[in-house]
């Protein structure tokens, strides 16, 4: 099962960080790129523990949606986020926060199986191998 692992260290309070991660606004913000936005279950503002969202975003050639849910959440600690709907076959993305003096280590681990058999495979490797 493909993960990907992403350490950030931010010059902010473990409490703002962990907020603004959970910001729906400022994800829609900062996936403009993609004209991402959420379309159904909590669309702005701070999700919280056993909330949804449905995000619809163009990603490689389709527009696809996304029905995640706040699974756990440890307040400025923890929180996960499970794919209910989408083109995954599963889908887990944890959030981490830990302090480290004046800033916060944030480590997302995002786990993920792809449908489709040997096709899914392939795409992995062609478009997520980094």
């Amino acid at each position: 099962m493909p993960t990907i692992c992403l350490s950030t260290f931010i010059k902010a309070p473990p409490e703002r960080v962990f907020d603004l991660s959970r910001s729906i606004t400022l994800h829609t913000v900062s996936m403009q790129h993609t004209n991402e936005k959420a379309v159904a279950g909590r669309t702005s503002g701070l999700i919280e523990l056993n909330e949804s969202v449905t995000w619809r975003a163009k990603h490689v050639f389709k527009t696809r949606f996304l029905e995640t849910r706040i699974t756990a959440m440890i307040p400025y600690s923890l929180f996960t986020d499970e794919q209910l709907k989408g083109d995954f076959k599963m889908m887990k993305h944890e959030h981490h926060f830990k302090v480290l003096e004046d800033s916060t280590l944030m480590t997302d681990i995002f786990t993920f199986q792809t449908p489709y058999g040997f096709s899914g495979i392939l795409v992995n490797f062609l478009f997520l191998k980094k």
